[in-house]
């Protein structure tokens, strides 16, 4: 701050820049305030708006977990109900091959084979000038194995200078 007189007709004092007459002062002071309003609700919009952000991108993670949720629940009904389609026909299935298992014991009875050996193939029972009878002797004659390995175990050139020689 500058203290000195000037010398003119009445001594006053020099302006200086910190002195701001009042209702200068007041204007500015309201300037500052309303600038100060202005950045504080502009603060408190900033805010409010990444908190709406920030709900907005909760509310999206839960509608995507839901709808993920949705979606493998579909997918285990699809599945149930495929299994269960299975179920059904592996159900009658079984009941046709049991259906198939008693018709062909009923149909191994040896008159249904009989009649089926003749309708069918044309098929007749023997007569007796048809039988053939032969007669075998009653006793067996056996060689025993020794001799079968003896010759088996002689290679081919052997058997050959047996023959040359007339063995």
């Amino acid at each position: 701050m500058i203290n000195y007189y000037e010398y003119e007709t009445s001594p006053r004092k020099e302006e200086t820049e910190e002195f701001i007459p009042r209702k200068k002062r007041k204007r500015e002071n309201e300037v500052r305030n309303k600038e100060d309003i202005r950045k504080k609700i502009k603060k408190a919009q900033a805010i409010e708006k990444k908190k709406n952000v920030k709900h907005i991108l909760e509310i999206g993670v839960v509608f995507v977990l839901l709808l993920t949720i949705s979606y493998r629940y579909a997918l285990i009904n699809s599945k149930f109900s495929q299994k269960e389609s299975l179920k059904a026909s592996l159900a009658e299935l079984q009941k046709q091959n049991a259906q198939l298992k008693v018709s062909i014991e009923q149909g191994m009875n040896i008159n249904n084979i009989e009649q089926a050996a003749k309708e069918k193939l044309g098929m007749q029972k023997l007569d007796n000038n048809q039988k053939v009878y032969i007669t075998l002797p009653k006793k067996d004659y056996v060689e025993s194995s020794t001799n079968l390995e003896e010759e088996q175990e002689e290679s081919w050139w052997q058997k050959l200078i047996k023959t040359l020689k007339g063995e």
